[in-house]
């Protein structure tokens, strides 16, 4: 079922995640978050000294990698569990009980009892399996995996057929319940204090991250953007409040963003690609102001510009054909791609652009 495959070290351009991808495409990714990214810069700037600063930046690198492990090791023990323990046909018990309470209730809890007995048939399987492990009979294992998978993909079949159900009883539903797994997870198998804890943390840490990010915003539109360019001369109290309007703004667009998160496969897969369509311009940007200083800011402005537009016409074509020729690349090429555009394309408008100008904007930084 590939849950338990644990790296790939197939080269392919167009699977999002193998250990090519992850080396070096995420790489990328990582460094423009966590080198670039005002969120993180201004935890940076926040510092005491220049090495609690430094300590700040290493603790990042060191805890990500088992905090990331840690993620990724419950999902794997939640669907081991799952493998043991019956799952519902659906894991988003509201809608499910929208379509019990619907006329078509009736054809749903007929799937359900087709899925029970699958689970059935998987239980005996697994067991076989175990056995056939133990006894290093080869040829078995493979029979019984093939089984295995075979229920699965029955399985899978049986859940589309209950999320089709639910289209029909309300068809602008969300049907993708990937993010409710662990969540049911939690609401049907921990103690309640727990669970009331569990989601006491969850919660917390979503609103610490998002209050970061908000005064991040909010601190950069009214430093950067307002106060420099719009109105240049007023009191501290008018840039206050200024900066307190522009954090609300910034958060109804946040609202309004994850009103349509449920259009991606989960909420993990829409941060890395929202990510990935422009943390790549982003380092490039840097990468040229501090390693090739030849090229000046005309450049580097036109240059970043014609890299996000080739890297959201990629997007755009991703996965269909321009001139006959096929576009299949994972998201997290995106970073590698939009790195590498603004150095080139900043290179390129350097050598072709008028000294005059140039200068004249160096003159004016």
């Amino acid at each position: 079922m590939e849950r338990l495959n644990l790296i790939n070290l197939e080269f392919d351009l167009a699977d999002r995640y193998n250990i090519w991808s992850g080396m070096t495409a995420a790489l990328f990714l990582f460094l423009s978050y966590f080198g670039t990214w005002q969120s993180q810069v201004q935890r940076y700037l926040g510092g005491s000294s220049l090495t609690q600063s430094r300590m700040g930046l290493i603790m990042n690198g060191l805890l990500k990698v088992p905090m990331q492990f840690i993620i990724l090791f419950i999902g794997v023990m939640v669907f081991v569990f799952y493998q043991y323990f019956q799952p519902p046909l659906l894991f988003n018990e509201v809608q499910r009980s929208e379509v019990l309470n619907s006329n078509l209730s009736d054809s749903f809890l007929e799937l359900e009892a087709a899925h029970d007995a699958l689970f059935a048939q998987k239980q005996e399987r697994l067991g076989a399996l175990l056995n056939a492990v133990e006894a290093g009979e080869e040829s078995a294992i493979r029979s019984h995996q093939a089984e295995i998978q075979a229920l699965h993909q029955q399985e899978n079949a049986l859940r589309q057929e209950g999320k089709a159900i639910v289209l029909q009883v309300r068809p602008s539903a969300e049907t993708r319940d990937t993010d409710y797994i662990f969540m049911r997870f939690v609401m049907d198998y921990l103690p309640k204090g727990i669970v009331g804890l569990l989601f006491a943390v969850i919660f917390s840490a979503a609103m610490s991250s998002t209050a970061s990010e908000l005064n991040a915003l909010g601190s950069t539109s009214t430093v950067d953007i307002y106060r420099r360019s719009l109105v240049t001369k007023r009191e501290d109290n008018h840039y206050l409040a200024a900066s307190k309007w522009l954090t609300a703004i910034w958060g109804g667009f946040a609202i309004l963003f994850a009103t349509y998160a449920s259009l991606f496969e989960n909420l993990i897969q829409a941060v890395n690609l929202l990510g990935s369509l422009f943390y790549g311009t982003i380092l490039g940007i840097f990468i040229v102001a501090f390693y090739v200083k030849v090229v000046q800011r005309n450049a580097v402005f036109f240059a970043a510009l014609l890299s996000q537009a080739l890297i959201l016409a990629l997007h755009f074509v991703n996965g269909g054909e321009v001139a006959g020729i096929p576009v299949n690349i994972g998201f997290l090429w995106y970073n590698v791609i939009g790195c590498l555009a603004v150095v080139i394309f900043g290179l390129c408008l350097q050598f072709f652009l008028p000294t005059s100008t140039t200068a004249a904007g160096e003159k004016n930084s």
